[in-house]
């Protein structure tokens, strides 16, 4: 939980530099609170509201931990506009989130890692 709440509270942090393990928990608790919050929406009948304003409230960090994943990994925060191309894209990415840290220092700053 304490990555989470390590990203909320650096939501709007572009600068900098995420570790793989950040990202992925961050990642990982997004869909577990997802899934629960459907879950509770459709004992409740509410209509994705919830949801939706899930989604709202996550976005900003979501950006924010996506860039610095991608600064961690020596590549500029906008190479997450390749997500605006189909499959394609999406797979780009994934491949750069999952990719281990540059070992020194980069441009973006010091080693998550230590």
């Amino acid at each position: 939980m304490e990555w989470y709440v390590k990203v909320l509270s650096n939501y709007v942090g572009f600068s900098g530099r995420a570790s793989r393990k950040e990202y992925w928990m961050f990642v990982l608790f997004n869909i577990i609170i997802s899934i629960g919050l459907g879950i509770v929406e459709a004992i409740i009948g509410l209509d994705q509201v919830l949801s939706g304003l899930y989604s709202l409230f996550i976005l900003l960090p979501s950006l924010a931990v996506a860039f610095r994943r991608l600064h961690d990994t020596g590549k500029s925060g906008w190479w997450i506009l390749l997500g605006i191309i189909p499959l394609i894209g999406f797979i780009i990415l994934l491949v750069f989130f999952c990719q281990d840290s540059d070992v020194n220092d980069n441009q973006y700053g010091p080693n998550p890692k230590g």
